[in-house]
């Protein structure tokens, strides 16, 4: 399954979708858990890491609702939540956790870009309003490109 090519059924698209669900849910988990390891005198970046795990679960949330009309079934977020954690260490340097968000923001923005070039680039009638799911998408990209300028805005205020 690649993102160069056009998406060629409803089956492809709900995996592309939790593929979605699931960067969101490693975005969501990361950063929540970089603010929880936030001190209380940075309540800048604590902001800015609340509202990005915030912003992630809404995602998800929308993401899975397309999924839903597909008939597919979704990864449970506490599943990918404890593999998460798990698997990466919170950083303790701010620039170390500004420079991780900064990554998890720019891969989401290049996955939802890619993912909606897939789907214009496609024929196929899936079985969800095409509409509504290039609005829901184009949407994400945006909140992902506002996220990755904060970031930067943040880190260029640092140096």
């Amino acid at each position: 399954m690649s993102l160069t090519q056009p998406v060629a059924s409803d089956h492809q698209l709900a995996r592309l979708l939790q593929i979605g669900i699931v960067l969101e849910e490693v975005v969501e988990a990361r950063a929540a858990k970089h603010a929880a390891a936030t001190t209380a005198n940075d309540s800048q970046l604590h902001e800015l890491l609340s509202e990005a795990s915030a912003e992630s679960a809404d995602h998800r949330r929308r993401l899975e609702a397309l999924v839903e009309d597909l008939d597919a079934d979704t990864v449970p977020f506490e599943e990918i939540q404890t593999l998460v954690e798990a698997q990466y260490e919170s950083d303790k340097d701010f620039d170390g956790v500004l420079y991780d968000q900064l990554c998890n923001e720019e891969t989401a923005y290049k996955f939802y870009d890619d993912l909606i070039d897939s789907i214009e680039a496609s024929e196929t009638d899936f079985g969800l309003d095409r509409e509504r799911l290039l609005d829901v998408l184009s949407t994400i990209r945006e909140e992902e490109a506002a996220g990755v300028e904060d970031v930067t805005e943040l880190m260029e205020a640092r140096e």
